[in-house]
Order: C-alpha cells, then structure tokens, then sequence
C-alpha cells in the first residue's frame, strides 16, 4: 500500500496517460496537448490565459511563477497534468483569477505540500500554526477553480513528536470563491472555509467536489454551501476507539444569517461504524461570540457516522446545543434518529430558507 505521498504521484498525469494511448487502428486522431480543450501558447484563448506545464510546454513550468506573472484581474491558470509542490498564496490583489486542471479529471493535477501547524518556521520563531500549514491560501475575491486537486501530505505517522497536527490543504478567504469538480485530500483541518475578517461574511461554492479527513476536515466561519459533493472520513490506526473525528466545524460569526449548507451530498467512510460524528462547534478564541452554523439536507449519510450522537461540543463552554445545528431530509443509516433531541429537525417551512439562493444572495455560481 503507498503512502499518501506516493499515492499522489501515482494519481498525478494517469488519466492523462490514459487519454494519449494509442489511437484504435481504424481513426488517428489528433495527439491531445498538456492542455487538452484550453487553447496553448501557440493558440491562447485570450490575453489573460497563462498556461502552466512541468515539462516547459507552456508559459511556465510551476504553478508559483505563473501566479506571479498573472497581475491584476481576471487572469486564468491552465495548469497540465502533473503534481506540483509547494505553497501558494492567491493575493487580494489578484481578484477574479481561475485555476483550471487541463485534462477536466481533477486526479491528474494535483497540488500539494506537506506542512502542519507544528511545522518550524523557517527563521526559528516558532511553528507554522494551522493557518501557515496550508498548501493554498486564497485571499483574492471571486477565485474559481476547476478539475484540481488540493492536498496537504503531511503524515501524523511521520511526525509522532508533533502536537500541532493541523494539516490545511487549501485555506479560501475571499468573497465569492467556487470549486467545480475539485478534490480536497487531508487529514486533520483539509479545508479551511474562512473570510477575511471577523466581520466579513465571505461566500463560497463548492459542486462535485470530494474532501477527505478525519479532525474537523471541513471548518472555518465563511458562509459556504456544498453541493452534490462527497465527504469521506478516514481510518485513523493511531486511535483505538471512536470517534476518529468530525467532518464537520464551523465557527460561524454571530452576526451572519449563514453559516454551512450542504445538500443534495453524501458522507462514506472507510472507517467502522459510527466512528465519526457529523459535527462539532468550533467556538475560537479570536471570536468568542461565534454562532456556529450547520444545516445537512437532502443528503446520504454512511455507517460511519454515528447515529445515536451525531454532534459533540468542542468545548464545555460552547455545547452543541446552543448552536445552529439542523438537518433536513437525510437518508441512509448514519441519519437514522433514535433521540429526536440528538438530531434537530427543520420543518418543511424552515427548509425553504436553507438553499444556496439564501446563503449566496446576488452571486449565482451554480445558475
């Protein structure tokens, strides 16, 4: 069995190895580029395109130098199959910029780091901190990206000195930010749902997309809606017992309407049964008037999510209770309810103010 790292290497460029086999003896087609449908150095869709190729095909062989040289606003990355390391940091100033995976298979591009939290900072003035772990930080507003994945590789196994076991794979911060077809691959905090401030209510949507983890693996205070994706909660050997972990933490602002929607989605688990609970409020010192919010709807939830008690506290300060938790319309066996109490219910009147045209307003990513 790989490491996830050899994992990721193994993932990276097979669909586009698969796509450039031997045509059938009857047609020869064309010999598809790195950048399959999205145009090349020679054939630029527009002025703003930059296209990104490990192999010198392109405009630029990583994706750090191409975000470099994509100034001011509505530039596009049309990254190549292929695995590329290192942090990135998406700035403010770069406003409107897309990140497209070439071949439309978000397996074949992949990229990733290997910071935690308990990371040394390069100076020695102390460790990373989960924020400075994160493989992508995205602060720039009306970020899309598209057929990508986003991993932090960082292995507790690897690192049994740590404390400091958050692993960010992207952390998105910017008002109206969309994902479509992308995967997000962690362990403890993969996706970092955030805004800017305390007082900014950032939007953000994500369709098709899969995340993975097992602590907290989706968290953050932004007001965030998931759309036909799939979670998938990972089999710790590190533990002995449930639960593994949580899939779900906001630390939603107590001034914002909106905090988590996800619907029309689905939580498996490689994992036993009912060794993940669905959620816990993260309440965090830097607001301790958070109202976390978190509504389930018209989703699958897997054995693994256990049913009886689906929701823990983070903290005794802060119990589940008090919070914005619901759900609506769930099947499968982790959305059995057994204690109605334990499992707080929407009427079919509430629900109708839980859809993506509620938390998003004005922006319609997924018209």
């Amino acid at each position: 069995m790989p490491s996830r790292r050899g994992a990721l290497s193994l993932l990276a460029g097979a669909g586009a190895a698969l796509a450039v086999g031997a045509p059938a003896a009857h047609a020869r087609p064309a010999r598809p580029g790195p950048f399959g449908r999205h145009g090349s150095p020679s054939r630029r869709l527009d002025a703003g395109t930059l296209y990104v190729d490990p192999y010198g095909r392109g405009d630029h062989t990583d994706v750090r130098s191409a975000l470099d040289a994509a100034t001011g606003t509505g530039r596009t990355l049309v990254i190549a199959p292929g695995t590329y390391r290192g942090t990135l940091s998406v700035a403010a100033d770069r406003a409107g910029i897309t990140f497209i995976g070439a071949s439309g298979d978000a397996r074949d591009t992949v990229l990733v780091h290997d910071n935690a939290a308990g990371t040394p900072k390069p100076d020695g003035s102390g460790t990373l901190g989960t924020s400075g772990s994160a493989t992508v930080t995205v602060q720039a507003a009306g970020f899309t990206a598209r057929d990508l994945t986003f991993a932090n590789d960082w292995l507790r196994s690897d690192n049994p000195e740590y404390t400091g076991t958050q692993a960010v794979a992207i952390k998105v911060q910017g008002d109206r930010s969309a994902f479509h077809g992308c995967r997000f691959l962690g362990h403890q905090d993969t996706l970092y749902a955030d805004s800017l401030s305390l007082t900014a209510f950032a939007r953000q949507y994500y369709r098709d997309c899969y995340v993975e983890g097992d602590v907290d693996f989706v968290f953050g205070r932004a007001t965030a809606v998931w759309d036909r994706c799939h979670f998938r909660t990972l089999t710790r050997t590190d533990l002995a017992s449930a639960p593994y972990g949580y899939v779900f933490a906001p630390s939603t602002a107590g001034a914002n309407p909106h905090g988590f929607l996800v619907l029309r989605s689905r939580v498996t688990s490689t994992a036993p049964a009912a060794h993940y609970k669905l959620a816990r409020p993260w309440v965090p010192s830097s607001d301790p008037t958070a109202y976390p919010m978190l509504t389930v709807r018209d989703s699958h939830l897997g054995a693994g999510i256990d049913a009886a008690t689906p929701y823990a506290s983070m903290s005794a300060d802060h119990p589940w209770q008090d919070q914005r938790f619901a759900e609506y319309h769930n099947t499968g066996p982790g959305a059995r309810v057994t204690v109605p109490a334990d499992r707080p219910q929407l009427s079919r009147s509430a629900a109708r103010a839980h859809t993506p045209a509620a938390w998003l307003g004005d922006w319609r990513p997924y018209a």
